[in-house]
Formats: structure tokens, sequence, C-alpha cells
């Protein structure tokens, strides 16, 4: 281990010390011997050393494709409240979520439907389902999903018909000062 630097002031000269303002070079070199004593010279290359953000990045297929073993969804009964489970999904965010929620709160049979995302990092969220006893909690979240599809597929042809239509609009609109 390197021997401290002379001209340095120990710490505790910094701390009782009233005005800092005359203390800048002394507290860049302190800041250099304390890098050099723990092995890192040149700050500049203990930073190179280091990954950068995107090393840290999971791969994008990481965030939807489910690993060996893993599942899409898990079911656990709450036993406090009646009618009530918590699902797990993995690999879903916020957008599954809410949509499943509000489409539960639409049936007449659920009394309560609420999703928590446990941690930002990771791509799971938790869905609380209460129904009135007249159907599980799974067979409303069947429902619910049915549902979904059928809406988003309605969502799909009207937004396609649509497309297509401004589409042609537009052909003929530019057919027509072309053609003149």
């Amino acid at each position: 281990m390197p021997s401290p630097d002379p001209d340095v002031p120990p710490f505790s000269h910094f701390l009782s010390e009233p005005t800092y303002t005359s203390n800048f070079a002394h507290m860049s070199r302190a800041s250099g011997t304390i890098l050099s004593t723990m092995g890192l010279a040149n700050p500049e290359a203990a930073h190179r050393d280091r990954p950068s953000a995107e090393e840290n990045v999971p791969n994008r297929f990481e965030l939807f494709l489910l690993g060996d073993g893993e599942k899409k969804v898990t079911e656990e009964t709450d036993t406090r409240i009646p009618s009530t489970s918590v699902f797990t999904f993995n690999k879903e965010d916020h957008t599954l979520g809410n949509m499943l929620r509000a489409r539960l709160l639409q049936s007449p049979h659920v009394l309560f439907s609420g999703y928590k995302v446990p941690h930002p990092l990771f791509s799971t969220f938790e869905l609380r389902i209460q129904t009135d006893g007249t159907m599980t909690p799974r067979q409303a979240l069947v429902q619910a999903c049915k549902d979904l599809v059928t809406d988003l597929g309605l969502l799909s042809r009207e937004f396609t018909k649509e497309w297509e239509l401004r589409k042609m609009v537009g052909e003929s609109m530019d057919g027509g000062l072309n053609g003149a």
C-alpha cells in the first residue's frame, strides 16, 4: 500500500475547517491519493473498466420470451377473502394489466379487480380478482380475455377499413390534381 501524500492534510482537517474555499487544491490531491490507494490511479481508466449502461440492459427478447419451466400465468387463491385469487403474469407489463383490470370491472360478477407491478425492473404484474361467488376468479379472467380478444379484433378491422379508405381518398385527390 502506497504511503499517503505528505502535502495532503488528514480528513479530520477537512471536517474541522470552518471554510472550504482554500481547500479545493488539497481536496483534489486527496481524492487522487484515495484513488491511488484503492488501485485506481486514473479515474478515467476506472470508468472505462466498468460496464456501460447498454451492457446492463437485458436483450429485448428476454422481456417477452419465457424461460425453461417458466409459466405465463400462475394463480394463488387468497384464503382471507372469499372468491378471491391473485394471478401473477410473467413477461407482461401495465398494458395488459390495465386492459384486464378495466375489462374485469365491466363484469357484473366481479366485485374487485386491481393490479400492481411489484418492481419496475421486472416485467411481471399481479392481478387480484374478487367475484360475487357465482363464477370463480379464473372463469372471470378467462371471460375477460375472450372479450378483449373480440374487442381488439374489432378495433383492428375498423382501423384497417379506415386506413384503406384514407389511402383511396388520398390517391383519388392526387390523381385529380396530376391529371388536369
